[in-house]
This record gives structure tokens, sequence and C-alpha cells, in this order.
């Protein structure tokens, strides 16, 4: 069971950028734009992040670096902390999902799961 102390919310939108895309290169282009809430009861530091991508083939990237796009930010009790990211992928469709490694303000480490959210060319789908 989670501590309610160390919760933290992580919501993803993600887009589609057909301007920096090729087709017929087999490459995809996508944004996607991520807030992370901070519902708990301890401010918290976003130490690192693990990614994994699979595109629509099958094939699994995994990501690991420090911070989110050069950031280890502190997310206040309450507060929310936005940013955006993009990938690019050799499929129509794919999905991404991960974790933030966190840090509360009194010292406890803690993971904020990033559930699962699909990246796809529009009328790609049924």
């Amino acid at each position: 069971m989670s501590d309610s102390r160390y919760q933290v919310d992580v919501s993803v939108v993600t887009r589609f950028l057909a301007e920096q895309s090729q087709p017929e290169q087999n490459r995809f282009a996508f944004a996607y734009t991520v807030t992370v809430h901070n519902s708990g009861e301890v401010p918290a530091k976003l130490l690192s992040r693990h990614w994994v991508i699979t595109n629509g083939d099958g094939q699994v990237e995994e990501v690991r670096g420090e911070g989110v796009v050069g950031q280890q930010p502190l997310i206040g009790v309450g507060k929310s902390h936005t940013y955006s990211s993009g990938t690019v992928m050799t499929t129509k469709v794919g999905n991404m999902q991960g974790s933030y490694q966190m840090l509360a303000d009194d010292g406890k480490r803690f993971d904020a799961v990033i559930a699962p959210f699909r990246l796809a060319v529009p009328g790609s789908l049924h």
C-alpha cells in the first residue's frame, strides 16, 4: 500500500508532429506535455526519469536520465510542474510509460508512476 504522504500524480497529453515527421522514411515525431502534480503531504524533488518506449512492432527502448528537460524541479504540496518533450518512432503507433524517481523533503525516496499512454498518427487507429 502506498503512503499518502508521498503521492505524485502524472498526466500526459500527446501530439503528432507532422512537420517533423518523414513517413516515407518511417520517421514519426511526437510531442508530449507532462504535468507532475504533488498531491501528497511533503514537498518532493524530481531527481530522475525512466521511460519505456515501445513502438508498434514491439521494439522497446529504455531512456534514463537526470531530471526532466535539464531541470530537477522541487514540487510543493498541491503544486504542479509542467514540461514538454518529444520522441521519434519508426512506426505510426506506439506507447510510453515509466516513472520519476522522487526525493521528499524529509529524505524519503519514492517513485511516481507514469501510466502507459499511446502515441499515434491521427487516423492510424480505428
